[in-house]
């Protein structure tokens, strides 16, 4: 056995693996080989950046807003708790990579019927297009805010957006990951001075991180819930990981497979644990502004925006509320790009030129992105934005399942396998998201649940 050839250590696939994930890409990052452990930790970080991307997503601010002002703090033991499963579910992501050397659809590809692989990847594509729904109608309410551009013309011009992602991929990916860090860097800096101006009760958030069966017995509250779980657990975040932690160049043996799992880790937890603090801050902020003051039915992003220069007193939260806005809708433009392309490719190994596949995507989110600012404006625009978010939600199990099973297998992961006890949480983390996605579609057809929030 040579090695360090390809898919040699693993062998519970059905064919071997020909064409690597984002092959324009693969293995183009340098790892060093005999410097400390800091220039590794450095060299490794970036693919958790781009992860913690699609965790502060446009999509979060809308359910977090609602959260915060319609329940106050209670809801950030929920942001916590699925923040947890989100890093757990993205270490099985990046091991299934690091070890297999598949991003998941490819493992899915290898594993599964061709119906059942076409069935997943039109799940897939439309969970996709959820997100990029949600990118565009962030960028678009950004753009308004600051420039007062039109809703219709904001659509259009976030349209072009596909050249600002050619430029950077065809840069390198290194580039790409300084530019979602420099837009991360920027939502951190806009909320950590609105965390400051609303001045909220630290007594009372510390209570909200412990889970309240208040969040149960009101159905409202759970229906919230389970939309934070969809905007903080993305689906498409599975198969993105997978595929660029594939970017770095470690030695693909077991010794160098185990320090790559060790260094994505940490760049992972971080990552994620900023994002924490940004769907965290959203809420807070909500909480300590609408709900403290009686807005108690703030759900609408434009809404929240208006209220608070009058409530803090500054126009400086306004104008840093719409910039984190816009920097969030950009930076989840970048990684929905890369997550369309692996899905295609992993899925049904066609091959897309990226300009071609951004604006197939890009097309399927423009219609009723245009359709609802139409008809409906504002507000259709930021009730489309929370449905989109229940959309991923009901598409995460789909994604959990297969990634689940994938490292939980001898045969696929051999000695990388799952421990028995990180196999029970991963199910049961699968179980807890599969009942509540249940649950949401039950109250959907019965209780009308989308009605009473004013969806």
């Amino acid at each position: 056995m040579k090695k360090n050839s390809r898919n040699t250590i693993i062998k519970g696939w059905k064919k071997e693996n020909k064409y690597p994930t984002l092959p324009e890409v693969f293995s183009s990052v340098s790892i060093p080989k005999k410097k400390g452990k800091w220039r590794k930790i450095f060299s490794f970080t970036g693919p958790g950046l781009l992860i913690a991307v699609g965790y502060m997503d446009p999509g979060n601010w809308a359910t977090d807003i609602a959260g915060g002002s319609k329940f106050g703090y209670m809801l950030l033991s929920v942001i916590f708790i699925s923040n947890i499963f989100a890093m757990i579910l993205q270490y099985l992501a990046l091991k299934l990579g690091i070890v297999c050397e598949r991003d998941l659809a490819q493992a899915c590809r290898d594993h599964y019927s061709p119906f059942i692989n076409l069935f997943l990847w039109i799940l897939c594509e439309i969970a996709i297009s959820a997100c990029d729904l949600a990118e565009i109608i962030g960028s678009v309410l950004a753009l308004k805010l600051l420039f007062e551009i039109p809703l219709t013309f904001g659509v259009l011009i976030t349209s072009i957006d596909v050249l600002l992602i050619l430029f950077f991929q065809y840069k390198g990916f290194r580039y790409i990951e300084s530019v979602v860090a420099i837009l991360i860097l920027t939502i951190l800096v806009c909320f950590s001075f609105e965390i400051i101006s609303s001045k909220p009760e630290f007594f009372q958030i510390l209570k909200g991180f412990i889970p309240n069966h208040e969040i149960i017995k009101n159905s409202n509250s759970l229906y919230i819930s389970i939309g934070i779980l969809g905007a903080t657990v993305m689906p498409h975040n599975l198969y993105l990981h997978s595929s660029i932690i594939q970017t770095r160049n470690y030695p693909r043996t077991i010794k160098g497979k185990k320090m790559a799992i060790k260094y994505a880790t940490i760049d992972s937890t971080l990552s994620l644990t900023l994002a924490f603090f940004v769907n965290a801050a959203i809420l807070i902020i909500s909480a300590s502004t609408f709900h403290k003051t009686g807005h108690t039915e703030v759900a609408d992003i434009m809404d929240a925006h208006k209220l608070l220069t009058p409530i803090l007193g500054s126009s400086l939260s306004g104008i840093f509320f719409a910039l984190a806005l816009l920097a969030s809708g950009q930076n989840s433009t970048l990684t929905g790009t890369l997550a369309g392309q692996i899905i295609m490719e992993g899925f049904l190994q066609i091959r897309l030129k990226p300009w071609i596949r951004r604006l197939v995507s890009r097309l399927l989110a423009i219609v009723p992105a245009m359709i609802f600012s139409i008809f409906y404006g504002e507000k259709g625009t930021t009730q489309l934005l929370i449905i989109s978010q229940i959309i991923l939600s009901m598409q995460l199990s789909f994604a959990i399942i297969p990634l689940v099973c994938f490292t939980g297998d001898y045969k696929k992961m051999g000695n990388f396998v799952n421990s028995p006890i990180l196999k029970t949480l991963a199910w049961l983390i699968t179980i807890i998201i599969l009942i509540l996605n249940l649950f949401l579609i039950y109250s959907m057809m019965t209780k009308n649940q989308i009605s009473s929030l004013g969806i």
